[in-house]
């Protein structure tokens, strides 16, 4: 069952970019720190999106994070940059779904390492199944399911973005 289209997720990405302007209006620089490839695809719309905001002053940087979801302790999650550039940071962890909030809370890590200005958390579809002290920030969407369903996000083909619920 379709959940969300293209354009539903387009407008989701518009509204939670305007969110994440007025909630950093004194802010220079944001990274958006995309979780593997789906996280970091839905970081890339973000970012696309917060440019095109012409009020804004805000440098937005994309990083990746990698990790393992299925088992997050076995290698410490990686960054795409050196952890000390992102001191006195404003960081968005962004995926594109929070279930448990087992990877997020995995992917958190490598910032806990430095001192960072803010790290916020920023979905496209929330999840009410939470077994890890995980808030969301920004949420496109909040689902409140059963836990054997299965959430399909799929933003890799411009104009034919989709999320599904099987």
């Amino acid at each position: 069952m379709i959940i969300l289209n293209d354009k539903q997720i387009n407008q989701k990405v518009k509204r939670l970019a305007f969110e994440i302007i007025e909630q950093n209006v004194k802010v220079d620089q944001i990274y958006l720190a995309g979780i593997n490839k789906n996280g970091f695809a839905f970081a890339k719309l973000l970012k696309n999106e917060l440019e095109l905001i012409k009020r804004s002053k805000i440098n937005i940087e994309l990083i990746s994070v990698l990790l393992d979801p299925s088992n997050p302790v076995k290698k410490e999650a990686e960054l795409s940059i050196e952890q000390k550039l992102l001191k006195g940071k404003v960081v968005i962890l962004v995926d594109d779904v929070a279930n448990t909030g087992r990877t997020l809370f995995y992917a958190c890590k490598p910032f806990m390492s430095i001192l960072v200005k803010k790290l916020k958390i920023a979905v496209l579809i929330d999840r009410m199944h939470k077994s890890f002290p995980i808030k969301v920030a920004y949420t496109g969407m909040s689902l409140a399911t059963t836990l054997s369903d299965n959430i399909v996000v799929d933003i890799k083909k411009k104009s034919n973005y989709s999320v599904i619920i099987e």
